[in-house]
Parts: structure tokens; C-alpha cells; sequence
């Protein structure tokens, strides 16, 4: 019975251990979409820069960076983190538009597009756990509860399969089967004995025949 209780006990705190986790999901990756935003507006200030100086003097932007990369070591390296500011624009960019307007339900199906481990850091940094008001914060803190609780327990029955055989060996030992029936009394030439209405009992004088 004690055993019943803590093991219920630490399933519940399992069940609110992840409806607190799960409904901090829509609030968490709104803030991430808003640093996303934000990521997105600054690498195109700096693209445009530099596309802005390779127009004065006539040239497109592959051809500055070409231009740049052979200008020495410092050109060189200038050029390396230009490219790479591109692409790294080009790919939030392309997360930013697919989760523009998305609920907290699309975003899970979305969950590809959260990947920037820069972006991830500072959302995480600032955030703040806060209690779900929203519809979406208390379904996915249903959604978390229900899913601690069945993960605790199949943790639990896992564990618990090596003990089972033996308590199962116990218990059938220590059960006994019901007597259903008793064997009937046989005489020595294999008939059985059966007692005959009317018959009187016999006289605890009464002797055998002696065989002649």
C-alpha cells in the first residue's frame, strides 16, 4: 500500500514536471520568432551595405566578393564572413517566412525551422517561465501532464518486469487447489461399497462364517 502511494505520488509530480515544461512551448517560440525577426532585419542592413558599396563602384555583389577575397588575408577573410552572412541570412529568412503567423500548434509541425543555435541561446537567456493563461499554454500543459504520467509509468513497468516472475511463483505456492472430490472406499475384489436401504446394521457380536 505504501509502495502504491509513492509510486502515484512520483507519477504526479512526473505529470506536472511536464505540464509545467509543455506549456511554456507557445510563449518560448514566440519570443523566438520575434529574435528571428530581429536576426533577419540586421543581416539585411549589413547585406545592403555592402551591396550599396559594390554599386559605387560599379560592380554586382559576386563580383565585390571576388574582388575582396584577393585583396590579401584581411580581404580575404572579409569576403569568407560576407558569404557567410548571406547565407546565413538567406536561411533565416527563409525560417522567418515559414513561421510568420503560425500558431503554437503549426509550430510544432514547424520545429525545423527553430534550429539556429545562436537565436536558441539568447531566447533561452532571456526567457522568463511564466503561467500559461492563453488556451494554447493550458492544452499543451494538458498535453505535457498526460504525457509525463503514461512515461513515468512505462518507466516504472519496465522496471518492475524482473520482479514479477518471482511474485508470481509465490502466489501460485502459496494457493491451494479445493478437494472436489474424495475417492471412494473399494473393496479388496475391486467392487465398491455401497449401503443398501433397509438393511440393518450389523451386530457388533456377529461373527463370520468359519469355511468348511
Amino acid at each position: 500500500m505504501f509502495a502504491g502511494m509513492v509510486i502515484r505520488a512520483v507519477a504526479l509530480a512526473a505529470g506536472l514536471t511536464g505540464a509545467v515544461g509543455f506549456s511554456q512551448f507557445p510563449e518560448f517560440t514566440q519570443q523566438y520568432v520575434q529574435r528571428l525577426g530581429g536576426a533577419v532585419d540586421e543581416l539585411s542592413r549589413l547585406i545592403r551595405a555592402f551591396d550599396a558599396d559594390a554599386a559605387e563602384l560599379g560592380l554586382g555583389r559576386d563580383t565585390a566578393l571576388d574582388q575582396l577575397a584577393t585583396g590579401g588575408d584581411f580581404g580575404a577573410s572579409r569576403a569568407e564572413r560576407m558569404a557567410e552572412t548571406i547565407a546565413r541570412h538567406d536561411r533565416l529568412a527563409a525560417d522567418l517566412e515559414a513561421l510568420a503567423g503560425s500558431g503554437a500548434f503549426q509550430r510544432v509541425a514547424l520545429a525545423r525551422h527553430f534550429g539556429d543555435p545562436e537565436i536558441m541561446e539568447r531566447t533561452w537567456q532571456a526567457y522568463r517561465p511564466a503561467v500559461p493563461t492563453t488556451p494554447e499554454g493550458l492544452a499543451f500543459a494538458g498535453v505535457g501532464f498526460v504525457s509525463g504520467w503514461l512515461a513515468l509509468t512505462f518507466v516504472l513497468s519496465l522496471l518492475a518486469l524482473p520482479f514479477r516472475p518471482r511474485r508470481r511463483k509465490r502466489a501460485a505456492a502459496r494457493r491451494r487447489e479445493p478437494v472436489l472430490s474424495r475417492p471412494v472406499p473399494r473393496h479388496r475384489c475391486g467392487t465398491p461399497l455401497r449401503a443398501v436401504r433397509g438393511s440393518a446394521p450389523a451386530a457388533r457380536s456377529a461373527r463370520l462364517p468359519r469355511d468348511i
